[in-house]
């Protein structure tokens, strides 16, 4: 008996971190592109506008397949924590998905469109704002955590609204931020440097880089009042490690905020990309055992170890898979672009 517990922790545990590793890529791949979504509400050549959907055309639903990796994960090693998670979140990730669906729906349709282009950009620019935005609050909820009932499978004990709150309509304006800054260097790196587009949104990156490091710094300071368990981490024993991620977060950002302003524009994709994985890797050393603090931790609400042993070896193989995949898409795409290469252009 020891021995199978000892299997099935280790299992979770290592599940756990392909759950955030699935969530990580996501935020950097797909953040991307839904920061560019965003600015294209800014936009107002009808050519820019579709150039913009192109520079994503080739890799924006491979990017999303890493959304649909971690709700597979979820499933099959959480499927306490996804039943009750799903259920507290029902709504925001309601309105993440509709919104998703939104965005590829106009990104196909404005192909085929003549009379409602406009309608289709539009489509494409709120959606992307709102599925950011719903994220976002669904993931500050998260960090909330819910009551569960007393039943033999417990599962979520409130009701429909109870993940609104200040705090979780900050996270999902914070995240808006965060893509929007990921979004202007994306359009950096795709777009050639003559283009109205490339010198346009050098100022939408240098506000937002400003804005992005506000917003990380009030949601340290509200997380430290607000979750015990985090303010427990962050003022306990190793203290000083936290300080030292803190200094390696800020010297990545400035890396990145330096070779955007030379025009180094992979270079400060790739330093941003090592920004988010450093806060993201603290976020979850933060709430280490949690899966959702204060309600589910990584062991008590994940699958049997016999259930966890085969869907390791049914889906072990596939995240490296999709990591290939994914990469080779990138460097097949990796050129810039002008508006001439406009999605649907007449």
């Amino acid at each position: 008996m020891e021995t199978l517990t000892a299997i099935q922790n280790q299992l979770s545990f290592i599940w756990w971190i392909a759950l955030g590793l699935s969530l990580l890529l996501y935020i950097i791949l797909d953040g991307a592109d839904l920061g560019a979504g965003i600015y294209s509400l800014l936009v107002r050549d009808e050519d820019e506008r579709g150039a913009i959907m192109a520079a994503m055309a080739g890799t924006w639903d491979a990017n999303e397949t890493w959304l649909v990796v971690a709700g597979g994960i979820l499933f099959g090693s959480f499927p306490l924590v996804y039943g009750s998670a799903f259920h507290y979140l029902m709504v925001p990730l309601m309105l993440t998905l509709l919104s998703i669906i939104l965005r590829a729906v106009s990104l196909e349709f404005r192909v085929h469109s003549e009379s409602s282009q406009r309608l289709w950009d539009w489509g494409f620019g709120l959606a992307s704002l709102l599925a950011t935005f719903f994220a976002g609050v669904a993931l500050g909820a998260t960090l909330q955590g819910f009551p569960l009932d007393n039943a033999q499978v417990p599962n979520y004990a409130g009701g429909s609204m109870e993940f609104l709150s200040l705090f979780s309509l900050w996270t999902g304006l914070a995240a808006v931020i965060a893509a929007s800054l990921a979004g202007g260097l994306f359009l950096r790196a795709r777009f050639e440097k003559y283009c109205r587009i490339y010198r346009g949104v050098a100022a939408w990156v240098s506000a937002h880089f400003y804005l992005a490091l506000a917003a990380v710094l009030i949601t340290l300071a509200w997380s430290f009042v607000k979750f015990p368990w985090a303010a427990a981490k962050w003022s306990g024993p190793y203290w000083w490690a936290w300080w030292l991620l803190g200094a390696t977060v800020v010297y990545s950002a400035v890396r990145m905020r330096i070779a955007s302003a030379r025009g180094q524009d992979m270079r400060a994709l790739l330093w941003l990309a090592a920004t988010i994985a450093l806060m993201w890797g603290g976020m979850m050393a933060t709430m280490f055992p949690w899966l959702v603090p204060g309600t589910w931790t990584i062991f008590s609400g994940a699958n049997p170890s016999n259930s966890l042993v085969a869907f390791t070896l049914a889906m072990g193989g596939f995240i490296p898979v999709m990591l290939m995949y994914n990469w080779y898409q990138i460097w097949v795409f990796r050129g810039r672009i002008t508006k001439m290469a406009a999605y649907a252009h007449h």
